[in-house]
């Protein structure tokens, strides 16, 4: 058996095992003493256990609470569903195979209902078991009442939890970092090492891989998805300003003076917006004060001479800055005021925004209704593996037949290898915990006040040291806990650990046999296929937005607001989320590899988000004169090197991809409008990023990652 969990991990737990515990018992005694009715007492027992252990629950007692009200009605329709269904085997089984499939892919719809899914499955599995008696459900709603609350009142008054911030609070603190950093640059043209690494640092901490499981805006609502935008473009804020820190210094220029006082003032305001405060001004201030920047400087330079390089950089580098702060005071607003238009902005980035509720969630089921999502492997694996439990258990009259069921739903991973482990792991606790139960259940008799004293110390220690201790001794000290629990209900001998333990075995092969015959690989293998299918969905986009801002493909079409890059928009954009959630998953998995080896999957990602950002912010050129044509030679053969460069590291395996842009700025002197040179260092440092990324996304330019000094594109 794995070694004990260290004493700090289970006093972390042990707050939380106190109220589940505390739950628990308060249901069951009443139930099975005060009342005498087992079937009552049954459900009171593992109502709190459903939604206190099965589910993870996150954030603060009172979210956790309010979770277990509104899992509360669902969960009393799965129970008397169950009960229906129960009056045959393959009834019961086939409702087991929809009620999963709709719990697992809802739950990528709805990040609430993907925290409390265990609990509600486990709600339907327990009624779906013989005997078949609908006359019962009465009893066995009461339970679950008697459960629900003693769990919810648990989590209101016993052992609060200190409350951690929001999302939306996260995102604000990132903000505030930004606004100062803004105030720091009007003093000075660059930024210490030191400042550049917290920005860049605060900026990883916004990734959904860093926040609590319930608590990332994942849903396909509006808010959710506007919230997820938000984060998103607050850390290639960070990035960015960094990146502009750490510029060569430049002449004094007062258009960029005044574009940093609406960037700092901005941020700030989307702040207090996202902790519900009242906003000073809305993201029409920075786009106006960006409309007038640009104008500025197509107008020509500032004095006399032409701007230098550096400061067509400095600028360009500015513009992204303002871009991203824009799409930060966007998406707050439409996280908080719900509903709105978005004029001026680029349509496809907020495609979200006036689309009714009901046509997001169809739009994410949808999307992810393919053999190639994580999530639609994810439910069939799991449906799959628990209607087979049921048929089996129901074939084979399996005496408590349920802990078959339990046995697939805690111990099945996504790859083959991963359950293997749990799988091995929990058969030698469920041994050892039988062997246990078996003698003190032989020792103790029929001495139910023994039972009874030891219920609650038992479960304590269970749900303290199982969930941090691993499966074995999760399922080890589970054993005991339903010993105790099932010998105060109805006599018992030491027969019922040989049951369990015929049971979990038997829910284990399942759960390994369906763990090698659908997916086995897990997110490891739609790693690569999704990366792969975003990096040729991302060629097209790039070639088009190149194209665009020198003119080239600048094709009038029937709708103003349609940018030339529209048509490969939607594809790329789809292609990301795809592999998002295939990362998201990936990250959850035991590595098989260092993570020096292979691609760099999240520098990928960057990638693809900017690629999209790019094509939505760089404008096209819309009859800006005199782009000479070696100009037009250096846009076209960067754009189309950048474009080839991710089709080839498309290939499985990705090649390294090391190649160098041809240098902008001997050509830059030869276009003779002032705007047409801002474009073209637009470009460039757009194409710049994405070719560092795409360099250190296939693991060319290991060790260490993109230089400080690369410019952040938009």
């Amino acid at each position: 058996m794995p070694r004990l969990p260290s004493l700090t991990q289970s006093f972390g737990a042990s707050g939380h095992a106190v109220r589940v515990a505390l739950a628990a018992a308060a249901g069951f005694y009443p139930a099975a003493y005060l009342m005498d009715r087992p079937v009552v007492a049954l459900y009171a027992l593992f109502t709190p256990i459903a939604f206190g252990v099965l589910s993870s629950l996150p954030g603060s007692g009172r979210h956790r609470a309010s979770s277990v009200l509104r899992a509360a009605p669902a969960a009393a329709a799965l129970v008397a569903l169950g009960t229906a269904l129960a009056v045959t085997t393959w009834a019961a089984a086939v409702g087991m195979l929809l009620v999963t499939l709709a719990l697992t892919f809802g739950a990528a719809c709805a990040p609430r209902l993907a925290s409390v899914v265990p609990g509600l499955q486990l709600c339907y599995i327990l009624a779906c078991f013989p005997p078949y008696a609908p006359a019962t459900l009465p009893e066995r709603l009461l339970g679950l009442f008697f459960g629900a609350t003693a769990l919810l009142l648990g989590e209101l008054l016993l052992f609060p939890s200190p409350r951690r911030p929001s999302y939306a609070e996260r995102v604000a603190d990132a903000l505030d970092l930004a606004g100062r950093t803004t105030r720091l640059l009007l003093r000075a043209d660059c930024v210490d090492d030191a400042t550049a690494r917290r920005l860049r640092t605060t900026g990883r901490e916004l990734r959904f891989s860093r926040q609590p499981h319930g608590s990332r805006p994942t849903g396909a609502g509006r808010t959710d998805r506007a919230l997820a935008q938000a984060g998103s473009a607050a850390r290639r804020l960070l990035d960015q300003l960094a990146a502009l820190g750490e510029l060569p210094p430049a002449p004094a220029d007062t258009a960029s003076q005044t574009l940093l006082h609406g960037i700092a003032a901005t941020c700030s305001d989307t702040a207090t917006v996202l902790r519900g405060g009242r906003s000073v001004r809305g993201a029409e201030f920075l786009e106006e004060m960006t409309a007038r920047f640009l104008d500025e400087r197509a107008g020509g330079p500032e004095g006399r001479g032409d701007p230098t390089y550096a400061l067509l950089r400095r600028r360009s580098t500015l513009l992204t800055v303002a871009a991203s702060a824009v799409t930060v005071r966007t998406a707050a607003d439409l996280a908080t005021r719900g509903d709105r238009a978005v004029p001026g902005l680029p349509h496809e980035q907020f495609w979200y925004a006036r689309v009714p509720a009901a046509r997001l969630w169809l739009v994410r089921a949808r999307g992810n209704l393919t053999p190639r999502s994580v999530v639609f492997q994810n439910a069939v694996r799991t449906a799959l593996g628990l209607a087979l439990a049921r048929l089996v258990a129901g074939s084979l009259d399996l005496s408590h037949g349920f802990w078959v069921l339990l046995s697939v739903l805690t111990l099945a991973r996504t790859t083959a290898v991963g359950t293997w482990s749990a799988v091995r792991s929990a058969a030698a606790g469920t041994l050892v915990g039988a062997v246990l139960a078996g003698a003190f259940i032989i020792g103790a008799g029929d001495a139910t006040a023994v039972y009874a004293a030891l219920l609650v110390p038992m479960m304590v220690i269970a749900f303290s040291v199982g969930p941090v201790g691993g499966p074995a001794w999760a399922q080890g000290l589970f054993t005991l806990v339903v010993s105790t629990a099932f010998a105060q209900i109805a006599p018992v001998t030491w027969r019922l650990e040989e049951a369990r333990l015929v049971d979990v075995l038997t829910g284990s092969g399942i759960g390994l046999a369906c763990g090698l015959l659908a997916w086995p690989a897990g997110a490891r293998t739609e790693m690569r296929r999704s990366v792969a299918a975003l990096l040729r969905a991302t060629a097209p986009v790039v070639r088009d937005t190149a194209d665009a801002v020198i003119g080239r493909r600048a094709e009038p079409s029937a709708d103003p607001a349609e940018r030339p890059t529209a048509g490969s928009l939607r594809p790329a954009l789809h292609r990301l989320r795809m592999a998002e959630a295939a990362y998201a998953q990936f990250r959850t998995e035991p590595a098989l590899q260092s993570d020096d080896d292979g691609p760099d999957w999240l520098a990928v990602l960057n990638y693809g988000s900017r690629v999209l950002n790019g094509a939505y912010w760089l404008p096209p050129s819309q009859g800006v004169p005199d782009f000479p044509p070696e100009a037009r030679r250096w846009a076209e053969t960067a754009g189309q090197q950048v474009a080839a460069a991710a089709l080839r590291a498309a290939d499985l395996p990705p090649p390294g991809v090391t190649f160098r842009l041809a240098p902008l700025s001997p050509v830059v002197r030869s276009a003779t409008s002032p705007g047409a040179r801002s474009l073209l260092v637009d470009l460039e440092v757009w194409l710049h990023a994405l070719a560092a990324d795409l360099t250190t996304a296939t693991g060319a330019g290991r060790p260490g990652t993109r230089r400080g000094n690369a410019p952040a594109g938009p």
